[in-house]
């Protein structure tokens, strides 16, 4: 187990890019306290603290209005911290839990009263003891009903062996950070071609064009080799695709990102103000909040 972790940026830039009103990080976490909310013993990294008060002052500070916070693996299947987040948001997030396969319709009841909208299943092999095939097949019949979508995280060399199971859900699928495409591979190859099928051909599925931070490998941190990846996504599906800083960025082991430097990412992928604001308030409006679209 990795006990060590780097601790989120201290003083982020202020963006030059100036997000359309209502713009959502779609993609965020919160991490403890651990003193109040315990890490999951077996959790495979230990973050450092992420508390809601720092998550909501970082929204203001790079000019955000709203948060999706996805339960990552640290804590487990104990959503307690995130709906603490939830309810303390006067509305302005929605969450994406993790349950166990035994989950009961009053608990799930519950969650969604606390504004969760979805439900992660993490198939990255180095971040979990088994892949949850069968805990998902259960859940995602469960979900449905609720109108929730299933959230899947995993690693481009592992799609072939699970793209006939995933294309089988039943509800709308979220495809994290563009299913973590080799960047070092090109951007027309078989391999990103696999996950761009994957989205073409299935009207369900939804892509976050994130975390440029994870999926570089420039030393500089430009996030230069990434651009090419993230804007073919929002240029083919921008009705599908969402944004997240992923703060606090949790078992980075190359850099601490700049989350100003993360904003500055989007006019590089959405290069017009048309595709800024569906990536960024159109998009995860009618996912996560579909009760305040007009009409």
């Amino acid at each position: 187990m990795d006990f060590g972790w780097r601790v989120y940026h201290p003083n982020p830039s202020k963006p030059a890019f100036v997000a359309p009103p209502g713009a959502v990080d779609a993609h965020c976490h919160v991490f403890g306290p651990g003193d109040i909310f315990p890490y999951a013993p077996e959790r495979k990294y230990t973050p450092c603290d992420g508390p809601k008060e720092k998550l909501w002052a970082l929204r203001d500070h790079l000019g955000l209005s709203r948060n999706v916070i996805v339960q990552a693996t640290c804590h487990g299947a104990d959503n307690r911290a995130l709906v603490d987040a939830l309810d303390d948001s006067n509305g302005l997030a929605r969450g994406v839990a993790t349950v166990k396969r035994d989950v009961s319709s009053e608990e799930l009841q519950a969650l969604h009263q606390a504004g969760v909208r979805g439900v992660r299943f993490n198939f990255v092999k180095r971040l979990v003891d088994k892949l949850p095939f069968d805990s998902l097949e259960e859940i995602s019949a469960k979900i449905a009903p609720l109108g929730w979508h299933v959230v899947i995280y995993f690693e481009a060399p592992e799609l072939p062996e699970l793209y006939d199971f995933f294309t089988s859900l039943p509800t709308d699928v979220v495809v994290d950070h563009m299913g973590r495409p080799d960047v070092a591979k090109p951007v027309d190859g078989d391999e990103f071609g696999l996950f761009l099928r994957l989205m073409r051909e299935n009207q369900n599925f939804w892509c976050k064009v994130s975390c440029p931070e994870r999926l570089t490998q420039k030393s500089e941190y430009s996030y230069d080799d990434v651009v090419p990846f993230a804007r073919t996504v929002v240029e083919s599906f921008p009705d599908r695709v969402l944004w997240g800083t992923d703060w606090p960025h949790p078992n980075m082991k190359s850099h601490t990102p700049d989350e100003g430097m993360l904003v500055d990412f989007i006019p590089r992928i959405a290069t017009t103000a048309e595709l800024q604001r569906k990536l960024l308030v159109d998009n995860p409006m009618r996912l996560y909040w579909p009760e305040e679209i007009p009409g």
